[in-house]
């Protein structure tokens, strides 16, 4: 893994050690992760990812943030195209691919299961907090989720995204009311809140979001290409995605954006080539955006893995929350309020 270099105002390039939380400048080391996953194998994904936990941790991070659902990887086939390749009775749209769905759930990942108790492991022997994207096999259905491992190896916080996507809804359920709590207080690291992708264009799960009171936003996203006209709309590209983060929670909190990417081995799993999304090597966009909405540290080559590293300094909140807080003084809760249901709903109630 190669580290990107950093050029903070106050931080030198060397990154010296991070300040501690307590003191009265608290600074706070991350690592976000650009990577490809290792598509459709649960194995070779967590031992892909405690080699990446344990380089984090190396650099001196505190928190390492991964991709959504890096494990095991965007199901980016539901974007494909109809096409005339029959893989079930019935079905010719490669979307519905019965036969790569099946080997998709196969690989995902149970909350409950020893695969998650390595990566807990892993977070716990480096004395490193975990966000990470995967795919959450609950019965025989699955979630995008988000799990945030404190740096003991717990799990502090699950959370499953409100509202699938589009054709994403082929594969994933809906998460429920407690996936609203994203916002989770980790001693030593600060309150860090947790999205998904275009949850980023819900304007009330944003406001909600930001209502308690998160310092680092992560904003776990898949691959992004660059636009190319005739390939989706600009928004879901890389351009509009970025334009999304430095315009919203970069205003509210240190932001941290993770973008796995594709290559050759993804796109041939999945065949992507002739679809809307995947159908070129690339797509890495993993960034750290100051509270202001400047892009903090240089990207790494989208089609190429690394760690990009940076001190985030928790002053730069106060500073840019001097300006705008939609959480305080720039805000009309005698005009304007939200109502929030987070109860977890049950199937069956007796």
């Amino acid at each position: 893994m190669s580290e990107t270099k950093v050029d903070l105002v106050s931080t030198p390039l060397s990154l010296p050690a991070p300040t501690d939380n307590n003191k009265s400048n608290p600074t706070v080391r991350v690592a976000v992760v650009q990577a490809e996953p290792v598509w459709f194998d649960l194995q070779g994904a967590v031992k892909k990812a405690i080699t990446i936990i344990d380089d984090a941790a190396a650099r001196g991070a505190r928190l390492v943030a991964f991709p959504e659902v890096w494990i095991p990887g965007y199901p980016a086939w539901i974007w494909q195209v109809p096409n005339a390749n029959i893989r079930y009775v019935g079905i010719t749209d490669a979307s519905c691919d019965v036969e790569l769905f099946t080997r998709y759930i196969k690989n995902s990942l149970r909350r409950d299961s020893k695969e998650m108790e390595r990566i807990c492991a892993a977070a716990a022997r480096n004395s490193v907090a975990v966000s990470l994207g995967y795919a959450e096999r609950d019965g025989n259905t699955l979630y995008l989720a988000q799990a945030f491992i404190d740096q003991n190896g717990v799990i502090q916080m699950n959370r499953r995204k409100i509202k699938p996507t589009h054709m994403e809804r082929t594969v994933f359920g809906d998460g429920s009311g407690s996936s609203l709590l994203n916002v989770v207080d980790c001693a030593g690291i600060g309150r860090v809140g947790m999205l998904c992708c275009w949850e980023h264009s819900q304007p009330l799960l944003k406001f909600h979001t930001h209502s308690l009171g998160e310092q680092i936003h992560v904003a776990a996203w898949p691959a992004q290409l660059q636009h190319e006209e005739g390939k989706g709309l600009w928004s879901t590209a890389n351009e509009g995605v970025q334009m999304n983060h430095v315009s919203g929670e970069a205003r509210i909190a240190n932001s941290i954006r993770i973008a796995e990417f594709v290559g050759h081995r993804g796109i041939d799993a999945m065949q992507t080539q002739e679809g809307d999304q995947y159908y070129a090597p690339g797509g890495g966009s993993s960034c750290i955006i100051r509270p202001d909405g400047k892009i903090m540290t240089e990207f790494i080559r989208d089609d190429q893995e690394g760690l990009v590293v940076a001190d985030l300094d928790f002053d730069e909140i106060l500073r840019s929350k001097a300006y705008l807080d939609t959480q305080g003084h720039y805000s009309r809760p005698d005009l304007l309020w939200l109502g929030v249901d987070s109860r977890e709903k049950s199937r069956v109630k007796s």
